[in-house]
Formats: structure tokens, sequence, C-alpha cells
């Protein structure tokens, strides 16, 4: 196994809360399972396609016109399913970010050794002021690949590539990607990189990266 000279990160479950947690009380809200709440606001995480969730995080279509879609599914269901409630559950407790300090922490210490540090995410265009409010951004990351602004999204492979490429030189095989979702790190994987998935408990995260980094 190579020696790991860069580390990358999902943003969404590994510095906040996973946006799924909402989704569960949301779907109880509603008298339904988390898994059909999924299915109609953000289609199959498995894979890319035309999803209306899909086409917003690869920033084809705004969010006010996502949201239009995602409601007509809902309804062709008879379910009122609106997003902008949703986000506001999401946005909860500063979506969970400050009990994630330990990560940040761990991330400044990375920078501090030298490590290249990134950002691979899926993301929405219109959060941007307010996902990067919740960690400092810039001071961690030496560069984010976000999807909306690239036109890609996880777990299509040409993300990974268009993040390879600000790593000028570093080989796959020498980066480590960390993402709470676990078709992410298999998408990751299959373009050569490392890869771990984040667990709720973060404490057994950072110990399993600083295994993987201890033996460099």
């Amino acid at each position: 196994m190579s020696a790991i000279r860069a580390v990358l990160f999902d943003f969404g479950g590994v510095f906040t809360d996973s946006p799924f947690h909402a989704v569960n009380a949301y779907g109880e809200d509603l008298g339904i399972g988390a898994a059909q709440v999924t299915e109609i606001v953000f289609g199959s995480y498995e894979n890319d396609g035309d999803h209306p969730w899909h086409q917003l995080e690869r920033g084809e279509i705004s969010m006010e016109r996502a949201r239009e879609l995602i409601l007509e599914q809902g309804r062709a269901r008879d379910l009122e399913i609106d997003i902008y409630d949703l986000f506001m559950r999401m946005a909860g407790n500063n979506a969970g970010a400050g009990e994630r300090q330990a990560l940040v922490e761990r991330v400044r210490e990375l920078k501090r050794d030298g490590y290249p540090t990134g950002l691979v995410t899926n993301n929405v265009a219109e959060f941007g002021d307010g996902w990067r409010g919740l960690i400092p951004v810039d001071e961690l990351f030496d560069f984010v690949v976000d999807s909306s602004a690239v036109g890609v999204r996880k777990p299509d492979p040409r993300i990974f590539a268009i993040a390879l490429e600000q790593l000028e030189g570093i080989a796959p095989e020498e980066t480590v990607f960390l993402d709470d979702y676990h078709a992410n790190v298999e998408a990751a994987r299959a373009v050569g990189m490392q890869a771990l998935t984040v667990v709720p408990d973060l404490a057994a995260t950072i110990a399993e990266l600083d295994a993987l980094l201890g033996g460099n």
C-alpha cells in the first residue's frame, strides 16, 4: 500500500450531521418512512442520474426549480414534500458542525504536517455561503471541488479526476478520501484512491485515518 501524501474529505455528514438524520424526522412528521422521503427528495445516491436533486447538485437547475419538480413528484403520490421545510431541519443546531471540532483540529494538524488537503462535495450553489460558514474552509483546505461548480457529482469518477488534477503529481494511490456514504467511498477506490467510510463515532474515524497515515 502506497504512503499517503494527500487527504481529501467529503463535507456533509463528515464535518456536519448527515442530512439523512433530518430526513428521518421529516418522514415521521409526514407519517411515511425515511426511505420514501429520500427517494422523492434525493433520488438514488448509488448513482448519478436525471433526478431533480442530481441536476441541482450538478448546477444544471436552480433550487427553486428543483423544489417545484420534487413537489410534483411528491404530489403524484399524494404527499406534500417541500425541500425548504426539510432544509430548515438540516440547518438546526448549526448542522451539527460544533460537535465535529475534533476533526477540524485534525485537519489543521494535517496542514501543519505538510499534507495537501481538499474537499470533494456534492453541494448546491445556493447553499455556498451557508455551508462555508460552518467551518473555516479556506483555512483548512487547499482547494474545494464543489459538484455544483464543476458540473459533476459523486459517485461519478470524473469528480475525483478533477480533485487529483489539483494535487499536481500526487498519484491516486497516494491519496485518501473520507466520505460518510459507502457508494462514494467505493467510487474513490475505483479510481485508485485509498478511502475510508466516516462513521458516527468520529473518534474511531480519526483513529482509522491516523493508523493509515502512521504507515507513512
